[in-house]
């Protein structure tokens, strides 16, 4: 019903900065239905971990690991969400995903490589 498309990922310097966004397609009916849109990220032998959130009434989340450096946000008549990482880190290093939450159903775009290295 939704599929969901990231971009922007790359090769970083530490305290540099990388702006990733997702796109989402499908049927206007489902797309209107997602409730909630966001980013995971996870590291080869490590659980994928929550990164940030966002409603569809405006309500953010956020790892306590990149508050204050990290801001997402989307744009519901692009049906984007985005996510602006700044002052980044070696341990930001990793795959990032797109995460969509409609109704009972999950969608996960197919991730994107972030590396934070000098």
């Amino acid at each position: 019903q939704v599929q969901l498309v990231e971009s922007g990922g790359g090769l970083v310097q530490p305290g540099g900065s990388l702006r990733l966004s997702c796109a989402a397609s499908g049927s206007i009916f489902s797309i209107s239905a997602i409730s909630h849109l966001g980013w995971y990220r996870q590291v080869q032998g490590k659980q994928r971990e929550l990164v940030a959130t966002i409603a569809s009434g405006g309500s953010i989340n956020y790892a306590d690991s990149v508050k204050g450096r990290f801001t997402i946000s989307r744009d519901n008549a692009k049906n984007t969400v985005s996510l602006q990482m700044s002052s980044l880190k070696p341990e930001d290093t990793a795959v990032y995903y797109c995460f969509a939450l409609q109704a009972l159903r999950q969608y996960w775009g197919q991730g994107t490589q972030v590396t934070v290295s000098s």
